[in-house]
């Protein structure tokens, strides 16, 4: 174990020092590095500083704790924390910047990303060269090299005569006559009298660079203007042609700042609008009843088998056409319902030769629950859905045009960014509505954008699509987050947030409603003095509350009782996504406040003179399917129109209605008498009904009426249908019968079609439904995020590894030396003489140890007994008894004595 009284020399010291709440908060912020469990402390360590861990450590810091890395990038290795905070803050200081570095500072340590005490600040290595400024990658901070780097390929004699014309007694050698130039730079009086003798159009100069880029170009023959700069060394060659603004020289044009603009707050979210929250409910509420209709709508036009699937995947631009006028909606939105039915598991494709779209048995499930359980099933699949309909219609990295349905809609982030949105409108007062700007410009500073990123601001995109889809969905009224909104997300939604943190950046306020907590686990030390660290609310909205870092649920351990730099609180992390437990609860709480805000069901219509019904509110099921049979719709809103035709309530005399029935059902469910006109057209559409029997040739038509069958023979639109007269009451055609149906119903008749044994058939529209298929899994963005028993067993794991590759070992003569992370190697013999002399001493021993599967680990062991080929031995690395092979134990060795 290292010693605390001594400064860590490495990374894996520095995180050999911390306890087990650090490393679980280490862990939990950056998931990958156990995936899998390194072995020790010093592989995760290594783990920590590769490329593409550390690339996805940056890419979630916010702006300030970025801002405060990329400032550590262009200070020296190492730096203390008053030169940090000199950077930061510039000579005239900043109380926010100098309040906010601490908690920054504490979030690059926690990560990894920064090691060492205040006196000793160093970025690991890879974080350096990736911010750090080079010719090919700027720095964010608009800063060039250093004098010693800018001067590295110039001659002594030109470094000489630099010195010299900048008033600067020479000296021996290059070196240290780059270090009086250095500090020429960095002392500030006497830069102000260096430059007080500048000409004007030389300041002008530096005033152009002094921000960056700090390049520019420059002729063979300088003007006069550049010459006095590069005489005097605040403007260093670099290549031919292009000049150089020295670091130091840049600093103090700036006042020493290393940024322009630093932001130690978030953004506020600004309320846009304010409603009562009544309103803000009921006009959810009535948007989610919408939203059911739709998907109910969508998938009753695909009840036969809806379109094709493309063979590359998907539904075409043509089907979505006729998707979205059937729905009557523009077509992003119909792609958006489309690709929701498809992530709530009620949509799939058949799997047939013939693939086609269908409804899957999930739909009629579906259909039978209530309606506000029905919503939840579609929200909870929004809100964790990685699907992004709002892609449909872009190109992939190929230049392929995404479809509906089709492969590469995936997109890791959606989830969280839909989740964030979300919360940080729960951080409003209820029936506030933020501005869309206010809230891309937070998401903003909670992620920046870093390199080809800046040109495809995909959150952005995201958090804009977030924002109309819960309008469309009902989470959100009015662009105010609903009460059965905030339920979705675990929050309270009987009280208000009343807490100014979405305005300025604060904390919850101490009466603010707080979401159901997460089991805590077993109970740990605390590693900094604060508030109670039961899990954020996520009506807090802010991910800058005064909370601790360490989660309630971090496991205690050993590794607590190590000792640990204690320097500055850290700043809570945003409220995480719930798990699936506490997402299924939430929906559930969610459903019951959204129950009582959703309209009845009715059981009755009102029927008009103009051969119309009006249906003022939802339809019982039996009543809707009925009248969707009887009727079309004609038109919808707060009440659907219903008009009856010659073709409605012919499909309903297909559908095995009699004339009878039909008078029934209306004179039954209409709060007004049947008006005669809708009599009439019934009782005429079914004396014609069924006059002309079509069957299966090809196809023939009978009929008893001779004299109509001769109309049908004259008449010119049955040319297509290719009529011959078999017999005075029958013509045979060479269509289908499907075909002839159409065409004699298109001519104004009402023809029937009989079966085999010549009984009229009945054509209910049957149900295509796919075999059970389950919903789409999204596709996560990089490993999960461990829970409390995982990283409990991952603490233990890498510790225990930790003490078998560093505990020190006595020398042997007769074993081969160990080197790095190798085995033991004994023999046989000397294996089992030095395990029986443990038994017989208690001494713990360092063992190489080989499983069936063939992995090889390291173990300290104390053996209890040896015999029939097997030692039985407490392991110190597990904490527990075991039994082990001899013949699988490589090598063995005894401990140092000052570690027994």
């Amino acid at each position: 174990m290292s010693d605390p009284a001594t400064p860590p020399r490495s990374l894996a010291e520095a995180l050999r020092a911390r306890d087990d709440a650090s490393l679980a908060v280490l862990l939990r912020s950056r998931p990958d590095l156990i995936t899998p469990v390194p072995t020790d402390l010093t592989q995760l360590a290594t783990r920590a500083g590769t490329r593409a861990s550390v690339v996805r450590a940056l890419e979630r810091l916010d702006r300030f704790a970025l801002q405060t890395a990329e400032a550590l990038a262009v200070a020296a290795d190492p730096a203390t924390y008053d030169e940090l905070l000199g950077l930061m803050t510039g000579d005239a200081g900043d109380p926010a910047v100098a309040g906010a570095l601490p908690h920054a500072l504490g979030t690059l340590r926690d990560q990894a990303l920064v090691w060492g005490g205040d006196d000793r600040l160093r970025l690991v290595r890879t974080v350096r060269e990736l911010l750090a400024p080079t010719p090919q990658h700027p720095s964010p901070t608009g800063l060039g090299p250093t004098v010693q780097e800018a001067t590295s390929g110039m001659s002594p004699g030109r470094i000489q005569e630099i010195v010299t014309t900048a008033g600067l007694p020479s000296t021996h050698d290059a070196v240290s006559a780059v270090a009086s130039l250095t500090a020429l730079f960095t002392d500030r009086r006497r830069m102000n009298a260096l430059l007080a003798d500048a000409p004007e159009e030389s300041l002008e100069v530096l005033a152009r660079l002094v921000w960056g880029p700090p390049y520019g170009q420059v002729t063979a023959d300088p003007a006069p203007r550049l010459r006095w700069l590069l005489d005097r060394g605040l403007l260093l060659p670099t290549t031919p042609g292009t000049v150089v603004l020295p670091r130091e020289v840049a600093l103090h044009l700036r006042a020493g700042r290393a940024h322009r603009a630093t932001e130690p707050l978030p953004p506020p979210v600004e309320a846009a609008s304010t409603h009562s929250p009544q309103v803000v409910d009921a006009t959810a509420a009535g948007q989610a009843y919408t939203a059911l209709a739709t998907v109910e709508e969508l998938l009753k036009d695909w009840d036969e088998g809806g379109p094709a699937v493309l063979r590359a995947g998907g539904l075409s631009v043509r089907d979505l056409k006729r998707t979205a006028v059937a729905l009557d909606v523009p077509e992003p939105v119909a792609a958006f319902w489309v690709e929701l039915a498809y992530a709530a598991g009620l949509l799939a494709s058949d799997g047939e030769a013939d693939e086609r779209y269908a409804a899957t048995p999930a739909y009629d499930e579906w259909l039978d629950q209530p309606p506000a359980q029905r919503w939840a099933r579609l929200a909870q699949a929004w809100l964790t859905a990685t699907r992004t309909a709002g892609l449909v219609g872009g190109r992939d990295a190929k230049e392929r045009t995404l479809s509906t349905l089709g492969p590469g809609l995936d997109r890791s982030a959606a989830p969280e960014v839909r989740h964030r949105v979300l919360t940080l409108l729960a951080g409003l007062p209820q029936g506030q509505s933020p501005s869309a700007e206010s809230v891309l410009a937070r998401l903003r500073w909670e992620r920046p954008l870093r390199g080809p990123q800046q040109d495809d601001d995909l959150r952005g995109r995201l958090a804009r699509w977030a924002l109309s889809e819960a309008e469309l969905l009902g989470v959100t009224g009015r662009g105010a987050l609903s009460g059965h909104g905030r339920a979705l997300l675990g929050a309270s939604a009987t009280t208000a947030t009343e807490r100014d943190g979405a305005g300025r950046g604060g904390g919850p306020s101490a009466t603010g409603p707080s979401a159901p907590t997460r089991d805590a686990g077993p109970s740990a030390p605390m590693r900094d003095a604060g508030p109670s660290a039961t899990r954020p609310s996520a009506a807090s909205g802010d991910a800058d509350s005064s909370a601790p870092a360490r989660p309630a649920d971090a496991p205690a351990g050993p590794g607590d009782k190590l000792p640990i730099h204690h320097e500055h609180s850290r700043p809570a992390a945003s409220p995480e996504p719930l798990s699936p437990t506490e997402q299924a609860v939430a929906t559930a709480a969610a459903a019951r406040l959204l129950a009582p805000l959703l309209p009845e069901p009715l059981d009755h219509v009102l029927l008009q003179a103009d051969l119309t019904a009006v249906a003022p509110g939802p339809l019982r099921r039996p009543l809707a399917d009925m009248l969707d049979v009887l009727a079309d719709v004609e038109s919808k809103g707060g009440a659907t129109v219903y008009r009856f035709t010659p073709g409605s309530v012919r499909r309903a005399l297909d559908a095995g209605r009699s004339a009878s029935d039909l008078h029934a059902f209306l004179a039954e469910h209409s709060r007004t008498p049947v008006p005669q006109p809708l009599a009439y057209l019934i009782d005429d559409v079914a004396r014609k009904h069924g006059h002309l029997r079509v069957g299966a040739a090809s196809a023939y038509v009978r009929c008893d009426d001779d004299a109509m069958l001769n109309e049908i023979l004259a008449d010119k639109r049955a040319a297509g249908l290719r009529l011959r007269r078999l017999a005075p009451t029958v013509l045979a055609a060479q269509a289908d019968p499907a075909t002839l149906l159409e065409g004699l119903r298109a001519m104004g008749f009402a023809p029937a079609a009989e079966s085999a044994e010549g009984d009229v058939l009945i054509t209910r529209a049957d149900a295509h439904r796919t075999p059970p298929r389950t919903a789409p899994e999204p596709v996560p963005d990089g490993p999960p995020t461990p829970d409390a028993t995982l990283l409990a067993a991952a603490i233990r794991a890498i510790r225990a590894g930790d003490v078998a590759s560093t505990t020190p070992r006595k020398p042997s003569a007769s074993a081969a030396p160990v080197t790095g992370g190798a085995l033991p190697r004994t023999t046989s013999a000397e294996t089992l003489a030095t395990m029986q002399a443990a038994v017989l001493t208690g001494e713990a021993l360092w063992i190489g140890y080989v499983n069936a599967e063939g992995a090889a680990s390291q173990r300290v062991i104390a053996p209890v007994r040896v015999e029939g080929g097997f030692v039985t031995a407490y392991d110190h690395t597990a904490d527990e008894v075991r039994t082990y092979p001899l013949h699988r134990i490589t090598g063995v060795a005894e401990l140092a004595d000052d570690q027994i």
